[in-house]
C-alpha cells in the first residue's frame, strides 16, 4: 500500500480535465489553442468561463482527493507526501504525453484536503493580486510566495518542505509568462474590468 498511493496520486494527477472538457464538449483539442496549456486559465480563454470553471474544479478536486487517499485507505502516509504526486501528475501527466499544466489549480486542491483555513488563505491571496494586477500568472506566483511565507510561522516542517517544492514546480512553470510580463505582452484578465483586450 505505501508504494500503491504515490502512483494512484500520480494517477489522478494526470487526468488532464482541460483536454477532456475540450474534445468532449467543444471538439477542440486544448493544447492547440491559445497558450497550448492544460490548465483553468487557457480553459477560460479559449473555452469560456463554464468551461474554465468545471476545468478548475476537476483540478482542484482531483488534487484534494489524492491527498485523501491516506484517509481513504487509513494509512499512516504523510497527506501533502502523497498530494505531491498528484501535482507531479498535473505537471506531466501520462495521459497526454507527459505535458501538461502548471498545476496551481492542483497544489491547492492538495491544501483544501491538508488545512482547508490555508485554502481560503490562498484563495484570498490569488484574487486580491488578481484584482491589483490583472495578471493570472503573476496572481498564481505570488500567492505561491505568500503561502510558503505563512507556512514558515508553523511548526509544520513537512508543509514547509512540500509546499517549498510547489512553488517551486509554480515559479519554474511560469518561466514563460514572467518573460511576457517584463516585457508586457502577457495577457490580462478582461472580467475584472470590463474591457476587451
Amino acid at each position: 500500500m505505501n508504494y500503491l498511493l504515490p502512483i494512484l496520486a500520480y494517477i489522478l494527477g494526470s487526468i488532464p480535465f482541460g483536454l477532456v472538457v475540450g474534445k468532449l464538449g467543444y471538439g477542440i483539442d486544448i493544447r492547440e489553442h491559445g497558450s497550448g496549456n492544460l490548465g483553468g486559465t487557457n480553459s477560460f480563454r479559449t473555452l469560456g468561463a463554464k468551461a474554465g470553471i468545471i476545468v478548475t474544479l476537476g483540478d482542484i478536486l482531483k488534487g484534494t482527493l489524492a491527498a485523501s487517499l491516506p484517509l481513504l485507505f487509513d494509512t499512516n502516509q504523510n497527506i501533502l507526501f502523497i498530494g505531491l504526486f498528484a501535482v507531479i501528475g498535473h505537471i506531466f501527466p501520462i495521459f497526454a504525453k507527459f505535458k501538461g499544466g502548471k498545476a496551481v489549480a492542483t497544489s491547492a486542491g492538495v491544501i483544501l484536503c491538508y488545512e482547508p483555513l490555508l485554502f481560503v488563505f490562498v484563495l484570498l491571496c490569488f484574487f486580491i493580486c488578481l484584482y491589483i494586477t490583472k495578471y493570472v500568472s503573476l496572481s498564481s506566483m505570488v500567492t505561491g510566495v505568500l503561502t510558503f511565507i505563512y507556512t514558515l510561522f508553523k511548526q509544520d516542517y513537512m508543509l514547509i518542505m512540500i509546499i517549498g517544492v510547489i512553488v517551486a514546480f509554480v515559479i519554474y512553470r511560469h518561466r514563460a509568462n514572467i518573460t511576457r510580463i517584463l516585457n508586457k505582452t502577457e495577457p490580462k484578465v478582461t472580467f475584472l474590468s470590463g474591457k476587451k483586450k
